[in-house]
């Protein structure tokens, strides 16, 4: 592999206006796809086969009319003391209705006087509005009816909230990615103390991005995407892409000083360097794209378009990297390099920091250990939802509209459940009332309506509202005990079943879906973690130390995860005005992409010392050898990585804003205590056993040449016939032991 990616960088900078070219319009044919073939988002996050997602369909088929229409709810409150009741406030409720009722695309709207839908304090009311169409077919100019509509009200001084999936925009995205990358800008400059080159890496991967993001709209088209993927991608493409950049053009600047042709530079760059790049890449897309085997569609969706970007930001560091190399030259050195002064060496503080490590080994490590430890402790206490109008920004129509109907009619009126009963034609009615009494003797039911049955009686729907909101573990409670009286009221009504739904309900079954899948996946990730780690460093206990190090940093993220979005200690600092239970998926990518940035660290950092030992040095000698050599391009990329991850906790969506702070907090722990602090003591504790491996088994598995051994020969062959041996600088890869 070596090999081809080493002709593959020398062709990209040899043709580099070609190669720019190609890439330019590659850009180029995505956008017009995406002009073209483009669909809606969908924030549906169901898993089909789960009981509420099949009562649903029974209600959409047999009410409905097969199609889940939309609707909105509109949220009355006044605050004086004639409430809703006096005949003005009346007139101005009932002309916003008026209003509501002419606007586009609406089929009905309930009047809260006749519906009876006013709190019993008589200050806060709301009516629902039903469409004709889906969510996502509702335009642009019925959500500016249905917001203009409270104007009456307004005017008469009532307070009009909507909430509702009609409500729900999509994000266009708030921005706060470029604080990220300006700050992954100035550490860019500080490494390479050039201009062209801290530029380089921040250019190509902004074109990852574009197409990556362009592919996504083309997926639209044919998937059902949630409007985070997008996000997701900027996040993990920028990411990525800055650092594959990075370590390739570190490695190019390298073999510059070490007197070798641009082009030739190039082509070891792409040969060594990159192939850790491949592998690193491989390893975040086989993460993101186990995501399909948990059985989770919208997961599985959102990690292989996740995946994508990362594939592409692995090309265009091999490809289009080199290229613009090409046109920079020399430009990508710092000044006084270029003009051929050099600077005073001295010890650089990764060798420093290793010495450090190394010689007070036990107590590093015991440090380390208890500091990660304490960290993850709030992690015990981890509980999942996915997120409703309760964790929308304070300011939002959503959330006041929230805040209004929990005071008004308690907290259950946010999260009703919707209770379907089938039985015999014309029998429905009956065993609706039937399944109204019993549910309405359980603990945590507020209220519980009359059944409704559809017109052949053999479908019913009864709506309960629970004392407790949506999130509450007393409302997952008491829809497992409806659940648990399944048998009873069969036997009781002579074959009528049961099932409850809602989006209360719905999301109930997603959480607890996705938290059975965690374990399996976690235990897919770290397995995967070993074989790979077991081919690149043909080791034993390499493997087995680095996927414990990458829990442990998956401990530590869950930690401050839950101390700050769960129990919401300092979270004035990340800008939370509510804190409730994690967000259902966040742990799941978190183990997938922190795996995949964990194995990168571990590779560039680890492998030098493989390389060192292998050549006779003491395995102290090693250990700080693979620091001395990686510790400044890791720590960059990590600095890099964490600034773009942080950028995204000011955004406004909490799914976002706590996967970035987790994949940053995450980050920091693996590069800085993980990586470069308790690896380097357990590889000095272990000394010569940590690269033991069994003859049989080395035989068995494949020799990958990471580091390009085999081409860094045939090179040093080319350039001395007589000698054979590695170029001066030149890292070599894992060898047969």
């Amino acid at each position: 592999m070596a090999t081809l990616l080493y002709r593959l960088g020398r062709f990209s900078f040899r043709r580099r206006w070609l190669t720019l070219v190609a890439w330019v319009m590659l850009l180029g044919l995505f956008g017009v796809g995406a002009a073209n073939l483009s669909g809606p988002t969908s924030d549906e996050l169901a898993i089909p086969g789960t009981e509420s997602l099949q009562a649903l369909e029974v209600v959409t088929d047999q009410f409905h009319g097969g199609t889940d229409t939309a609707s909105a709810r509109v949220v009355f409150t006044a605050p004086g003391e004639a409430g809703l009741t006096g005949p003005q406030q009346q007139a101005a409720v009932r002309a916003a209705i008026g209003a509501l009722r002419t606007a586009p695309q609406v089929t009905a709207v309930e009047d809260p006087y006749e519906a009876m839908t006013i709190a019993p304090d008589g200050r806060t009311a709301y009516a629902t509005v039903d469409y004709a169409v889906v969510a996502a077919e509702v335009d642009a100019t019925s959500r500016e009816a249905l917001l203009a509509a409270g104007d009456p009200a307004r005017q008469a001084g009532i307070g009009v909230e909507y909430s509702g999936e009609v409500t729900e925009l999509d994000d266009a995205g708030s921005g706060t990615e470029g604080l990220g990358l300006i700050v992954a800008a100035v550490v860019l400059v500080i490494t390479f103390g050039s201009l062209v080159a801290a530029g380089l890496p921040v250019l190509t991967a902004l074109i990852g991005v574009g197409i990556g993001l362009l592919g996504i709209q083309i997926s639209t088209g044919f998937l059902d995407l949630t409007s985070n993927t997008a996000d997701l991608a900027v996040m993990l493409g920028l990411a990525v892409g800055i650092d594959y950049a990075l370590f390739i053009l570190s490695r190019y600047r390298h073999e510059l000083t070490n007197g070798h042709s641009g082009e030739e530079a190039a082509g070891r760059a792409a040969g060594a360097a990159g192939s850790a790049v491949v592998f690193a890449g491989l390893t975040v897309i086989i993460a993101l794209a186990a995501l399909a085997v948990v059985g989770i569609p919208f997961l599985a969706s959102m990690g292989v378009a996740a995946a994508g970007t990362v594939a592409v930001a692995v090309v265009i560091s091999l490809s289009l990297v080199p290229a613009l190399l090409g046109f920079a030259g020399r430009r990508v050195l710092p000044r006084a390099q270029r003009r051929g002064v050099d600077r005073p060496a001295g010890t650089p503080m990764g060798e420093r920091w290793a010495r450090g490590v190394v010689r007070h080994r036990v107590p590093a490590l015991v440090l380390s250990l208890v500091v990660v430890g304490i960290v993850a402790l709030p992690g015990l206490g981890l509980t999942l939802a996915l997120p409703d109008d309760s964790t929308a920004a304070g300011e939002s129509t959503q959330r006041r509209a929230y805040d209004q109907l929990a005071a008004g009619f308690g907290a259950g009126m946010n999260g009703p459940l919707l209770v379907v009963v089938e039985a015999a034609a014309g029998q429905a009615s009956g065993a609706g009332e039937q399944a109204r009494r019993i549910i309405s003797g359980l603990d945590g039911v507020l209220l519980v309506t009359p059944a409704e049955p559809n017109r052949a009686g053999d479908v019913a729907t009864l709506t309960v509202i629970p004392r407790s909101g949506p999130l509450s573990e007393d409302t997952r409670e008491l829809v497992h005990d409806i659940r648990a009286r399944q048998g009873s009221f069969t036997a009781a009504t002579g074959g009528a079943t049961l099932a409850v739904t809602g989006r209360t309900a719905v999301d109930i079954d997603v959480s607890e879906k996705i938290n059975d899948a965690l374990l399996p996946y976690l235990a897919v990730v770290v397995g995967l973690a070993f074989l790979l780690l077991l081919v690149v460093f043909r080791s034993i206990l390499v493997p087995i130390k680095a996927t414990l190090g990458f829990l442990l940093s998956v401990a530590a993220s869950f930690g401050a995860l839950v101390f700050i979005f769960q129990q919401g200690h300092l979270a004035d600092l990340v800008g939370i005005e509510s804190t409730g239970p994690i967000v259902s998926f966040i742990p799941i990518f978190l183990i997938g992409i922190l795996f995949g940035l964990a194995m990168d660290y571990e590779v560039f950092l680890i492998i030098r010392a493989r390389e060192e030992f292998v050549r006779g040095s003491t395995p102290n000698d090693a250990i700080v050898s693979g620091l001395r050599h990686g510790a400044r391009v890791v720590t960059a990329a990590a600095l890099i990585m964490m600034s773009v991850f942080a950028g995204f906790v000011l955004a406004d969506d909490i799914i976002i804003k706590s996967l970035g702070f987790a994949l940053a907090f995450g980050v920091a722990v693996d590069a800085f205590l993980v990586r470069m602090t308790i690896v380097p003591a357990v590889l000095s504790l272990l000394g010569r056993s940590a690269w033991w491996l069994p003859a049989w088994l080395g035989r068995i598995i494949p020799d990958v040449d990471v580091e390009g051994e085999r081409l860094t020969r045939r090179l040093a062959g080319e350039e001395s016939p007589a000698g054979g041996g590695p170029v001066p600088g030149e890292t070599v890869g894992a060898q047969r032991q």
